[in-house]
């Protein structure tokens, strides 16, 4: 029943109904939920009943970053020669040979790495994609790493099962039975989904993309999903190959391809979506399909720039996701929300997109694409997922709207960050895991992967 009270934020940024940003601000919560926010000297009754006081002065308060899309097994493939520059069809055929080497110990190590740098810079949610599953590796691994650092966890248990003898991308040693797919999401579901307000963990399904599975596995995945009542997630029209690969082999854009097999609803959500056309931005926002916008994997493999304003205007639910660390090299989702909006200002202009819509998209927009009520903004009764961002640093003191400036001139990571209303991150450092032992395990897998490679 401990209380904590945030006092003297510069401005805290709600995120609600209301779009309120309050200055000189105080935020107070309880066994993980918000119990009020206001000006400092209206919560003075609560401040004086606190068992700890934090000092927010100098320092803009949002609610925590939410990111929609990963694949946190690919932090140990950075920057891998041969795929620096190449697209994705290319990008993936260099990197599947070294992934297929990964052993259960390889992803709990990258998952860690991942969701440390990603808490490290704000995030209190994140997704994550694991479609391969080499050498006992199981969606258990990601999960085990993720309660050592503390955020919030959307594993989805991803799949292939179309390898390159039967006209799919990826080789035949990295697909799976489609039999034994669907009896182990039933599994993970099983055993960790929760789908309570405040849930830890929340399992998804997810084949991985049209080009690998087939039209049988995305469609009887589809209704796993919703017997299971459990959200659904791939990735679809991500670059110019994969729309051709749709017309060719389905004889239909990946929209269409995908409303056939029951992939659209508020219960879905696709990542990337760049080559969308304007009847498929359409559909998305008739059926209230999600997307998980990714503009640095999607300018890292040269994918396009995705039509993010025409699809907010029309509607849209749309999160940001910093996508895999082998197609996007960081995991900082400030950095992602400052991109898709300078990407947007490249094709439409200056005012295309507003610094709050990209930090907007980055918190509550993300939290709604992944089915979360309960957190995304900071409104007593919501979960206290909090970040805390020092603005009087040398990369943002000078800035005279702080709030614009976390979009424009961000720090480089949060100075406090608060899950679940547990500190994760305080002064700039890991608090529930040691960044010692995560960059210790990192190394060993990454000496070993090397060596095979």
């Amino acid at each position: 029943m401990t209380l904590t009270v945030l006092k003297n934020a510069d401005h805290l940024v709600c995120m609600d109904e209301a779009h309120r940003e309050i200055p000189n601000a105080a935020i107070a919560f309880r066994d993980g939920v918000i119990e009020a926010v206001g000006p400092t000297h209206e919560l003075a009754e609560l401040l004086a009943q606190a068992s700890i006081v934090i000092d927010a002065r100098g320092c803009v308060v949002t609610p925590g970053l939410v990111n929609t899309h990963h694949h946190l097994f690919q932090s140990l493939t950075r920057a891998v020669p041969g795929a620096t520059s190449a697209p994705l069809f290319g990008w993936l055929k260099r990197l599947y040979p070294i992934w297929a080497q990964y052993r259960p110990e390889d992803v709990f190590a990258a998952t860690q790495l991942g969701l440390a740098e990603l808490a490290l810079s704000g995030c209190t949610l994140s997704s994550d994609h694991l479609y391969l599953f080499p050498n006992g590796v199981t969606l258990d691994d990601t999960i085990a790493a993720a309660s050592e650092i503390g955020v919030r966890f959307h594993p989805t248990r991803g799949a292939m099962s179309v390898g390159e003898s039967k006209g799919g991308l990826p080789p035949d040693s990295l697909v799976e039975d489609e039999a034994a797919i669907l009896a182990d999401t039933i599994r993970v579901i099983d055993r960790f989904h929760d789908p309570r307000d405040g849930a830890m963990v929340r399992v998804g399904v997810a084949p991985c993309s049209p080009f690998s599975v087939s039209q049988d596995l995305m469609r009887d995945a589809a209704l796993l999903a919703r017997e299971k009542r459990v959200m659904l997630h791939t990735h679809l029209a991500e670059d110019a190959d994969d729309v051709a690969f749709s017309l060719a082999r389905f004889g239909c854009r990946p929209g269409e391809y995908a409303e056939r097999l029951g992939w659209t609803g508020p219960d879905v959500w696709h990542a990337h979506c760049v080559q969308l056309d304007a009847q498929e931005i359409d559909l998305f926002a008739r059926t209230r399909t999600g997307i998980a916008h990714c503009p640095c994997s999607n300018c890292r493999l040269g994918s396009g720039i995705a039509p993010l304003k025409a699809m907010v205007d029309k509607g849209v639910r749309v999160g940001v996701g910093v996508d895999g660390s082998a197609s996007n090299d960081s995991g900082n989702l400030l950095l992602e929300a400052r991109q898709a909006l300078l990407l947007q200002r490249a094709v439409g202009g200056a005012a295309a997109f507003d610094p709050r819509d990209a930090l907007f998209l980055a918190t509550r927009g993300g939290a709604q694409i992944l089915g979360r009520d309960d957190c995304g903004s900071l409104e007593p009764g919501k979960r206290a997922d909090i970040a805390v961002w020092d603005m009087s640093d040398i990369h943002s003191l000078g800035s005279w709207d702080p709030v614009a400036a976390l979009i424009l001139s961000p720090p480089p990571g949060a100075r406090d960050v608060f899950v679940e209303g547990r500190a994760v991150v305080r002064d700039n450092d890991l608090v529930q895991a040691s960044r010692r032992e995560i960059l210790r395990a990192a190394d060993r897998s990454l000496v070993r992967l090397k060596a095979l490679a």
